[in-house]
């Protein structure tokens, strides 16, 4: 399905099913229980994205001075930075799916389901590593890489 129309649809999919939990929500339990509990999901929503989000800091420099590349630890922050504007928004709907992105297996999760269904291509490792009179020379799985100086002489 194209991006745009799934953009399109959320964005008038999401406020719909707000409203209509607002309103169900609200004339069960009244109007300003519901908007209590709007702001305490929004307070509560906020101290634990600060939890997760400093947790997750850690990890990325953790995995740095172990010279890693903190891949997965800086989609995890995205996602963090998604699931703060969730629960920002008013709304059940979106604090449930915010909350849901809080917990680190869902976010996990959905970093493993986004990667398996990317066009991202993992690369294997060096198969051969030869030196050819001081220039480093490696074949990958689909090409060669010749690394060396070079220089440029002008007629």
């Amino acid at each position: 399905m194209n991006p745009l129309k799934i953009l399109i649809f959320l964005f008038i999919a999401v406020p719909v099913i707000e409203i209509y939990l607002l309103i169900q929500v609200g004339s069960v339990i009244g109007a300003f229980s519901t908007i209590l509990i709007i702001i305490g999901t929004a307070i509560l929503g906020a101290t634990l994205l600060r939890r997760q989000g400093i947790s997750t800091l850690q990890r990325v420099q953790s995995t740095m001075q172990r010279g890693e590349i903190p891949a997965i630890e800086m989609m995890e922050g995205l996602i963090l930075l998604f699931s703060g504007a969730l629960l920002l928004t008013p709304g059940f709907f979106t604090d449930a799916i915010g909350f849901i992105a809080l917990f680190p297996p869902a976010r996990r999760g959905f970093i493993m389901w986004g990667l398996k269904h990317s066009n991202i291509v993992r690369t294997s490792s060096f198969t051969e590593h030869k030196t050819y009179e001081g220039t480093a020379y490696h074949e990958e799985k689909d090409h060669i890489v010749i690394e060396g100086k070079y220089k440029r002489e002008d007629d």
